[in-house]
Protein backbone atom coordinates (compact mmCIF):
# COMPACT_ATOMS: atom_id res chain seq x y z
CA UNK A 1 0.00 0.00 0.00
CA UNK A 2 1.59 3.66 -0.81
CA UNK A 3 0.30 6.82 0.81
CA UNK A 4 0.21 9.19 -2.63
CA UNK A 5 -3.56 9.84 -1.71
CA UNK A 6 -3.39 8.76 1.57
CA UNK A 7 -6.70 10.09 4.06
CA UNK A 8 -8.47 11.38 0.76
CA UNK A 9 -11.69 10.10 -0.66
CA UNK A 10 -12.33 9.07 -4.11
CA UNK A 11 -15.27 8.39 -6.10
CA UNK A 12 -14.78 6.23 -9.52
CA UNK A 13 -17.84 5.82 -12.06
CA UNK A 14 -17.67 2.72 -14.62
CA UNK A 15 -15.46 1.24 -12.01
CA UNK A 16 -16.65 -2.05 -12.30
CA UNK A 17 -14.53 -3.56 -15.08
CA UNK A 18 -11.61 -2.18 -17.62
CA UNK A 19 -9.90 1.61 -16.95
CA UNK A 20 -12.37 2.53 -13.97
CA UNK A 21 -11.82 -0.82 -12.11
CA UNK A 22 -8.17 0.30 -12.32
CA UNK A 23 -8.46 3.32 -10.90
CA UNK A 24 -10.41 2.55 -8.26
CA UNK A 25 -7.92 -0.41 -7.97
CA UNK A 26 -4.88 2.03 -7.73
CA UNK A 27 -6.60 4.85 -5.65
CA UNK A 28 -7.29 2.47 -3.19
CA UNK A 29 -3.78 1.17 -3.01
CA UNK A 30 -2.46 4.88 -2.46
CA UNK A 31 -4.81 5.16 0.26
CA UNK A 32 -7.95 6.14 -0.68
CA UNK A 33 -11.00 5.27 0.37
CA UNK A 34 -13.02 4.34 -2.44
CA UNK A 35 -16.54 4.54 -3.18
CA UNK A 36 -16.84 2.29 -6.16
CA UNK A 37 -20.09 2.95 -8.77
CA UNK A 38 -20.75 0.65 -11.70
CA UNK A 39 -24.26 0.66 -13.10
CA UNK A 40 -22.75 -3.12 -14.47
CA UNK A 41 -24.24 -2.58 -18.11
CA UNK A 42 -22.67 -4.56 -21.09
CA UNK A 43 -20.80 -2.21 -23.53
CA UNK A 44 -24.20 -1.13 -25.50
CA UNK A 45 -25.93 -0.42 -22.15
CA UNK A 46 -28.09 -3.06 -21.41
CA UNK A 47 -28.37 -6.13 -18.98
CA UNK A 48 -27.53 -3.77 -15.33
CA UNK A 49 -26.22 -5.71 -12.63
CA UNK A 50 -24.66 -4.63 -9.33
CA UNK A 51 -22.60 -7.51 -8.96
CA UNK A 52 -19.41 -6.04 -10.69
CA UNK A 53 -19.17 -2.82 -8.43
CA UNK A 54 -19.28 -5.06 -5.34
CA UNK A 55 -16.81 -7.47 -6.81
CA UNK A 56 -14.63 -4.58 -6.85
CA UNK A 57 -14.84 -3.54 -3.51
CA UNK A 58 -14.07 -7.30 -2.48
CA UNK A 59 -10.63 -7.07 -4.42
CA UNK A 60 -9.74 -3.78 -2.52
CA UNK A 61 -10.91 -5.11 0.58
CA UNK A 62 -8.96 -7.90 0.61
CA UNK A 63 -5.68 -5.72 -0.12
CA UNK A 64 -6.24 -3.90 3.07
CA UNK A 65 -7.71 -1.16 1.66
CA UNK A 66 -11.29 0.86 2.09
CA UNK A 67 -14.36 0.88 -0.66
CA UNK A 68 -18.31 0.63 -0.94
CA UNK A 69 -20.44 0.30 -3.78
CA UNK A 70 -23.15 2.27 -5.50
CA UNK A 71 -24.92 0.72 -8.25
CA UNK A 72 -27.27 3.69 -9.26
CA UNK A 73 -27.29 4.70 -12.82
CA UNK A 74 -25.29 7.93 -13.39
CA UNK A 75 -27.40 9.42 -16.14
CA UNK A 76 -29.83 10.89 -13.52
CA UNK A 77 -29.51 13.03 -11.36
CA UNK A 78 -30.36 11.08 -8.07
CA UNK A 79 -27.45 8.76 -9.28
CA UNK A 80 -24.76 11.45 -9.18
CA UNK A 81 -25.92 12.61 -6.28
CA UNK A 82 -26.70 9.30 -4.32
CA UNK A 83 -22.50 8.75 -5.09
CA UNK A 84 -21.53 12.07 -3.22
CA UNK A 85 -24.27 10.90 -0.50
CA UNK A 86 -22.36 7.44 -0.25
CA UNK A 87 -19.03 8.92 -0.28
CA UNK A 88 -20.15 11.60 2.89
CA UNK A 89 -22.34 8.60 4.76
CA UNK A 90 -19.45 6.36 4.66
CA UNK A 91 -16.51 8.58 5.03
CA UNK A 92 -17.70 12.45 5.99
CA UNK A 93 -15.68 14.01 2.71
CA UNK A 94 -15.27 13.72 -0.72
CA UNK A 95 -11.83 14.89 -1.97
CA UNK A 96 -12.07 13.64 -5.79
CA UNK A 97 -14.04 11.87 -8.37
CA UNK A 98 -13.93 10.41 -11.30
CA UNK A 99 -16.10 9.83 -14.21
CA UNK A 100 -15.01 6.95 -16.37
CA UNK A 101 -18.82 5.24 -16.90
CA UNK A 102 -19.47 5.53 -20.76
CA UNK A 103 -21.54 3.10 -23.47
CA UNK A 104 -21.34 3.08 -26.95
CA UNK A 105 -23.90 2.77 -30.03
CA UNK A 106 -21.59 2.51 -33.29
CA UNK A 107 -24.12 4.14 -36.12
CA UNK A 108 -23.54 6.04 -38.93
CA UNK A 109 -25.18 9.75 -38.91
CA UNK A 110 -27.26 9.14 -41.34
CA UNK A 111 -28.89 6.18 -39.56
CA UNK A 112 -28.48 7.04 -35.91
CA UNK A 113 -31.88 6.80 -34.08
CA UNK A 114 -32.68 9.01 -31.23
CA UNK A 115 -32.50 6.61 -28.72
CA UNK A 116 -28.98 5.45 -29.68
CA UNK A 117 -27.66 9.31 -29.35
CA UNK A 118 -29.75 10.14 -26.24
CA UNK A 119 -28.15 7.25 -24.35
CA UNK A 120 -24.51 7.69 -25.28
CA UNK A 121 -25.03 11.54 -24.47
CA UNK A 122 -26.79 10.60 -21.44
CA UNK A 123 -24.01 7.92 -19.91
CA UNK A 124 -20.91 10.21 -20.87
CA UNK A 125 -21.87 13.56 -20.81
CA UNK A 126 -24.51 14.10 -18.81
CA UNK A 127 -23.50 11.52 -16.52
CA UNK A 128 -20.15 13.27 -15.99
CA UNK A 129 -22.43 16.38 -15.52
CA UNK A 130 -24.69 14.92 -12.38
CA UNK A 131 -21.41 13.63 -10.48
CA UNK A 132 -19.30 17.12 -10.94
CA UNK A 133 -22.43 19.11 -9.87
CA UNK A 134 -23.45 16.91 -7.28
CA UNK A 135 -19.82 16.76 -6.10
CA UNK A 136 -18.56 20.71 -6.42
CA UNK A 137 -21.65 21.95 -4.03
CA UNK A 138 -19.47 19.55 -1.14
CA UNK A 139 -15.89 20.45 -2.64
CA UNK A 140 -16.55 23.78 -2.72
CA UNK A 141 -17.82 23.91 0.80
CA UNK A 142 -14.64 22.01 1.61
CA UNK A 143 -12.79 24.71 0.15
CA UNK A 144 -10.81 22.21 -2.46
CA UNK A 145 -11.15 18.59 -4.37
CA UNK A 146 -10.39 17.10 -7.75
CA UNK A 147 -13.00 16.47 -10.63
CA UNK A 148 -11.85 14.49 -13.28
CA UNK A 149 -13.35 13.65 -16.66
CA UNK A 150 -13.01 11.21 -19.59
CA UNK A 151 -12.86 12.21 -23.07
CA UNK A 152 -11.19 10.16 -25.51
CA UNK A 153 -9.14 11.61 -28.90
CA UNK A 154 -12.24 10.90 -30.72
CA UNK A 155 -13.24 14.25 -29.38
CA UNK A 156 -11.86 15.28 -32.35
CA UNK A 157 -14.78 13.52 -34.61
CA UNK A 158 -15.28 10.38 -35.43
CA UNK A 159 -17.04 8.09 -39.11
CA UNK A 160 -19.82 6.27 -36.96
CA UNK A 161 -19.94 7.33 -33.54
CA UNK A 162 -21.06 11.29 -33.73
CA UNK A 163 -22.97 10.63 -30.55
CA UNK A 164 -19.71 9.71 -28.52
CA UNK A 165 -17.53 12.23 -30.10
CA UNK A 166 -20.01 15.15 -29.90
CA UNK A 167 -20.34 13.50 -25.60
CA UNK A 168 -16.58 13.75 -25.11
CA UNK A 169 -16.03 16.73 -26.43
CA UNK A 170 -18.60 18.31 -24.27
CA UNK A 171 -16.78 16.60 -21.86
CA UNK A 172 -13.98 18.77 -22.60
CA UNK A 173 -16.16 21.89 -22.45
CA UNK A 174 -17.43 21.01 -19.09
CA UNK A 175 -14.03 20.53 -17.24
CA UNK A 176 -12.82 23.71 -18.69
CA UNK A 177 -15.98 25.57 -17.64
CA UNK A 178 -15.26 23.67 -14.17
CA UNK A 179 -11.52 24.70 -13.70
CA UNK A 180 -12.38 28.17 -14.95
CA UNK A 181 -15.79 28.70 -12.22
CA UNK A 182 -14.10 26.17 -9.23
CA UNK A 183 -10.72 27.56 -9.20
CA UNK A 184 -10.94 30.25 -6.65
CA UNK A 185 -12.68 27.33 -4.03
CA UNK A 186 -9.60 25.32 -4.96
CA UNK A 187 -11.19 23.31 -6.83
CA UNK A 188 -9.47 21.55 -9.88
CA UNK A 189 -10.80 19.97 -13.33
CA UNK A 190 -9.12 17.99 -15.72
CA UNK A 191 -9.76 15.31 -18.66
CA UNK A 192 -8.17 12.19 -19.42
CA UNK A 193 -8.16 10.74 -23.27
CA UNK A 194 -6.89 7.02 -22.89
CA UNK A 195 -6.03 4.88 -24.86
CA UNK A 196 -5.90 1.43 -23.26
CA UNK A 197 -7.00 -2.04 -23.94
CA UNK A 198 -10.60 -2.26 -22.92
CA UNK A 199 -14.06 -3.80 -24.05
CA UNK A 200 -14.58 -0.63 -25.68
CA UNK A 201 -11.41 -0.34 -27.54
CA UNK A 202 -11.65 -3.67 -28.92
CA UNK A 203 -13.97 -2.55 -31.51
CA UNK A 204 -11.88 0.36 -32.36
CA UNK A 205 -11.63 -0.15 -36.60
CA UNK A 206 -8.04 0.35 -36.90
CA UNK A 207 -4.77 -0.65 -35.48
CA UNK A 208 -3.52 1.42 -32.73
CA UNK A 209 0.41 2.02 -32.86
CA UNK A 210 0.05 3.26 -29.37
CA UNK A 211 -1.86 1.93 -26.58
CA UNK A 212 -1.38 1.01 -22.80
CA UNK A 213 -3.32 -1.03 -20.18
CA UNK A 214 -5.93 0.10 -17.96
CA UNK A 215 -3.41 0.26 -15.23
CA UNK A 216 -1.31 2.94 -16.79
CA UNK A 217 -4.13 5.23 -17.16
CA UNK A 218 -4.28 4.67 -13.02
CA UNK A 219 -1.50 5.96 -12.68
CA UNK A 220 -2.24 8.99 -14.41
CA UNK A 221 -5.39 9.21 -12.27
CA UNK A 222 -4.03 9.50 -9.12
CA UNK A 223 -1.32 12.14 -9.63
CA UNK A 224 -4.06 13.81 -11.17
CA UNK A 225 -5.72 13.23 -7.71
CA UNK A 226 -2.95 14.21 -5.23
CA UNK A 227 -1.75 16.92 -4.10
CA UNK A 228 1.04 16.82 -6.23
CA UNK A 229 -0.90 17.91 -8.94
CA UNK A 230 -2.72 20.71 -6.79
CA UNK A 231 0.40 22.16 -5.94
CA UNK A 232 1.45 21.98 -9.62
CA UNK A 233 -1.69 24.26 -10.73
CA UNK A 234 -2.63 21.24 -13.09
CA UNK A 235 -6.00 22.31 -14.03
CA UNK A 236 -7.90 22.84 -17.26
CA UNK A 237 -6.04 19.80 -19.04
CA UNK A 238 -6.64 17.40 -21.33
CA UNK A 239 -3.99 14.73 -21.53
CA UNK A 240 -3.30 11.33 -23.07
CA UNK A 241 -1.77 8.26 -21.90
CA UNK A 242 -0.88 5.48 -23.75
CA UNK A 243 1.27 3.20 -22.69
CA UNK A 244 4.81 4.84 -22.40
CA UNK A 245 3.52 8.11 -23.96
CA UNK A 246 2.39 10.92 -21.77
CA UNK A 247 0.64 14.25 -23.78
CA UNK A 248 -1.03 17.16 -22.92
CA UNK A 249 -3.48 18.95 -25.55
CA UNK A 250 -3.74 21.91 -26.65
CA UNK A 251 -5.80 24.98 -25.24
CA UNK A 252 -8.68 25.94 -27.92
CA UNK A 253 -7.07 29.17 -29.62
CA UNK A 254 -7.54 31.03 -33.05
CA UNK A 255 -5.22 30.63 -35.51
CA UNK A 256 -5.60 33.46 -37.80
CA UNK A 257 -8.15 36.56 -37.90
CA UNK A 258 -8.92 39.47 -41.00
CA UNK A 259 -11.07 42.52 -40.59
CA UNK A 260 -13.25 43.72 -43.09
CA UNK A 261 -11.89 46.95 -45.11
CA UNK A 262 -15.53 48.76 -44.49
CA UNK A 263 -15.93 46.60 -41.13
CA UNK A 264 -18.41 44.01 -42.47
CA UNK A 265 -17.45 41.30 -44.78
CA UNK A 266 -20.24 40.39 -47.80
CA UNK A 267 -20.27 37.11 -49.26
CA UNK A 268 -18.49 37.84 -52.14
CA UNK A 269 -15.71 39.68 -49.90
CA UNK A 270 -15.10 36.24 -48.24
CA UNK A 271 -15.04 33.78 -50.79
CA UNK A 272 -12.26 36.22 -52.46
CA UNK A 273 -10.29 36.95 -49.03
CA UNK A 274 -10.97 33.79 -47.16
CA UNK A 275 -8.90 30.89 -48.75
CA UNK A 276 -5.53 32.73 -49.56
CA UNK A 277 -5.71 34.99 -45.72
CA UNK A 278 -7.65 33.14 -43.45
CA UNK A 279 -7.65 29.86 -44.88
CA UNK A 280 -8.20 26.70 -43.38
CA UNK A 281 -6.91 23.76 -39.97
CA UNK A 282 -5.97 20.69 -41.68
CA UNK A 283 -8.20 18.11 -40.26
CA UNK A 284 -5.67 15.01 -39.57
CA UNK A 285 -8.44 12.46 -39.22
CA UNK A 286 -9.61 13.07 -42.52
CA UNK A 287 -6.37 11.32 -43.76
CA UNK A 288 -7.28 8.38 -41.54
CA UNK A 289 -10.60 8.15 -42.77
CA UNK A 290 -8.79 7.26 -46.17
CA UNK A 291 -6.53 5.23 -45.11
CA UNK A 292 -9.29 3.47 -43.48
CA UNK A 293 -11.40 3.44 -46.54
CA UNK A 294 -8.44 1.84 -48.13
CA UNK A 295 -7.87 -1.07 -45.86
CA UNK A 296 -11.46 -1.88 -46.05
CA UNK A 297 -11.46 -1.79 -49.67
CA UNK A 298 -8.37 -4.42 -49.51
CA UNK A 299 -9.63 -6.41 -46.49
CA UNK A 300 -7.20 -5.49 -44.35
CA UNK A 301 -6.83 -3.03 -40.96
CA UNK A 302 -5.04 0.18 -41.52
CA UNK A 303 -1.82 0.86 -39.46
CA UNK A 304 -1.96 3.62 -36.77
Amino acid sequence: MGNFLAGKVVAVTGAGRGIGRAVAIAAAAEGARVVVNDYGVSVDGSSPTSEVAEAVVKEIVAAGGEAVAVADDVSTMTGGQRIVDVALSSYGRLDGVVCVAGILRERMLFNMTEEEWDSVVATHLKGTFTLFRAASAVMRRQRGGTLIGFTSGNHQGSVSQANYSAAKGGIISLVRSAALGLHKYGVTANAVAPVARTRMSAGVPMELAEIGEPEDVAALVVYLLSDRAREGGVTGQVYTIAGAKLAVWAQPRELRAAYAGGGSWTPEAIAEFLPGSVGTDPMPMLARVAEMEAAARGGERPNA
